[in-house]
C-alpha cells in the first residue's frame, strides 16, 4: 500500500496497549474498567463477539486520532481490527501490516516477529510503534536497519496506554 501522507506512521498493536490484561487483583481489586463503545457503528454484538473489547476505553480514538500520525493496525487482529476495535473507538477503517512467517533466524536473536515487516511497511518513513513486547533487540535492529526516525515504544500490558504513553508520543511526533 502506497500513501502519499507524510505523517509519521504510528504501528499499533492492540492487546496489551488497547486491551489491558495480566493485571493483579491488588491492583484491580474490581476486575478491569469496562466501557461501552462511544460510536453507534459498535453495538452490542460486538462485545458479545468478544468479551474483552470493553475493556478497551473508547476514548482511546479521539487521543489516537488527534496525535498528528498516520494510524496503521500492526496486531494479530488484522482485518478484525477494522472490524470490531476501530467502530469501538470511533475510527474510520485503518490499513493492517500484513504479517510474514516467523523467522528461526529473528526468534534465536531476541528479535520480535513483527520488528522486520513494520521496518518494510515504514520504507524509510518516521514511525512510533506501540506494543507491550517490545526489547532492546527490535530497538537495535531498528537503529541499524530503518533510515528514518523511530520510535519504539513499549505499553505495560496490565494497565494499556496511559497518559505518560500519549505523553511520550506527543514529545517524539513535535519532534518530526
Amino acid at each position: 500500500m502506497t500513501s502519499t501522507d507524510q505523517r509519521p506512521l504510528l504501528f499499533l498493536d492492540v492487546d496489551g496497549p488497547l486491551i489491558p490484561f495480566g493485571g493483579t487483583p491488588q491492583q484491580y481489586p474490581d476486575g478491569y474498567p469496562t466501557y461501552r463503545p462511544s460510536h453507534p457503528a459498535a453495538g452490542p454484538q460486538a462485545a458479545a463477539a468478544n468479551p474483552l473489547l470493553t475493556r478497551i476505553d473508547p476514548a482511546h480514538g479521539p487521543r489516537l486520532a488527534a496525535l498528528g500520525y498516520e494510524l496503521v493496525w500492526a496486531t494479530t487482529w488484522m482485518a478484525d481490527a477494522n472490524e470490531c476495535i476501530a467502530p469501538w473507538l470511533g475510527l474510520p477503517e485503518l490499513p493492517v501490516v500484513p504479517w510474514p512467517e516467523d523467522s528461526a533466524e529473528d526468534e534465536q536473536k531476541g528479535l520480535h516477529w513483527k520488528t522486520r515487516a513494520l521496518v518494510d511497511r515504514a520504507a524509510g518513513r518516521a514511525f512510533a510503534w506501540v506494543d507491550d513486547e517490545i526489547t532492546e533487540a527490535d530497538r537495535t535492529w531498528v537503529e541499524e536497519h530503518h533510515a528514518g526516525r523511530s520510535l519504539l515504544h513499549h505499553v505495560d500490558p496490565r494497565h494499556g496506554l496511559t497518559e505518560a504513553d500519549y505523553a511520550a508520543l506527543t514529545r517524539w511526533r513535535s519532534d518530526c
